[in-house]
């Protein structure tokens, strides 16, 4: 059994922070993920350029310089993989948390290739990994995409996007801008309120057009080989190579559930108090997105990567 002050469930910009804020208090701290450091980033769309600004993403203190004024998707990937470096932080890469359990001397982690133990740990999950629920017959079809990255591929097909809010809208515009025949379909009466102020005009104004395919108050009946069903406002078959839902995400909450930590049923997000984000069973924090449950809206790496000072502070206060 490895043996550590902290131990970190995730290695996405809110759990790098609280490894290096662990590491810069004296306190041993091993993070573990499935994947890369900043695998979520990793995998989002190709194109993808943040709206947030380089010194909005730093964490520990590294200056963050990109070639631009908003920096890409690759750029953060690489900020946040050359921070685990610099800051020589023991990142276990590849290994899945399978089993996360209190006992009467502290936590034990179980991983796909080792177990750790720590009397802190902090979940800093994310929620990328868990797209919401989705259930229509015809859903488990190849031709459905739940998770975009370029648009190349689908230039000249029919192809239909499912949500309303900013993912949908960037989806549908990549797509139409790259040749593709797009239709819009949300159960909605209109996009959601949240969509970007930048973006909200260009796709009025491309449904409007009849550039792309605006379906309001509709919902995905069926998916066939070569068709949708829809129903609600829109009654109709369409013609159909690709779905993308794109409807959000939801956190998982496993792990947290087998230790104790009281989920809320609104918001899907572990219960937690907002100074020093514990949950319920001391000496277990939740950090970045996860906190927020179905709610991804409200916490993003620029207010997500404070959690790591304040997570910290409160550990070497009860210790």
């Amino acid at each position: 059994m490895n043996t550590y002050d902290v131990i970190v469930i995730g290695a996405g910009p809110s759990g790098l922070s609280c490894a290096i804020e662990a590491k810069k208090q004296g306190l041993s701290c091993v993070v573990i993920d499935k994947g890369a450091v900043a695998d979520a980033i990793r995998r989002f769309p190709v194109n993808l350029i943040f709206f947030s600004t380089p010194e909005l993403l730093e964490i520990g203190g590294l200056p963050f310089t990109a070639g631009g004024f908003r920096p890409t998707r690759m750029e953060c990937v690489r900020y946040y993989q050359t921070v685990a470096r610099y800051f020589g932080l023991d990142v276990r890469r590849g290994e899945e948390v399978r089993r996360l359990r209190k006992g009467s001397e502290g936590f034990e982690v179980v991983t796909s290739k080792s177990s750790y133990s720590a009397p802190n740990v902090v979940v800093a999950t994310g929620y990328f990994d868990n797209p919401a629920p989705f259930e229509v017959p015809g859903a488990d079809l190849a031709k459905v995409i739940r998770c975009y990255d370029e648009p190349y591929a689908f230039e000249g097909r029919d192809v239909a996007v499912v949500g309303g809010k900013n993912s949908a809208v960037e989806v549908a515009l990549d797509l139409f801008r790259n040749g593709a025949k797009v239709t819009l379909i949300h159960r909605g009466p209109t996009l959601s309120e949240g969509v970007k102020y930048w973006i909200l005009p260009d796709i009025e104004n491309r449904i409007r057009a009849g550039e792309i395919k605006g379906l309001f108050e509709t919902r995905v009946r069926e998916i066939r080989p070569e068709s949708i069903l829809v129903e609600g406002k829109h009654e109709i078959e369409i013609r159909n190579d690709f779905v993308f839902v794109m409807i959000g995400y939801r956190p998982d909450t496993t792990l947290m559930k087998e230790s104790g930590v009281e989920i809320d049923q609104h918001t899907l997000g572990p219960i937690y108090k907002p100074e020093t984000m514990e949950t319920n069973v001391k000496g277990l924090y939740v950090a970045g997105s996860v906190a927020a449950g179905k709610y991804n809206n409200k916490i993003f790496i620029e207010n997500g990567r404070v959690h790591g000072p304040m997570i910290v502070k409160e550990i070497k206060r009860v210790r």
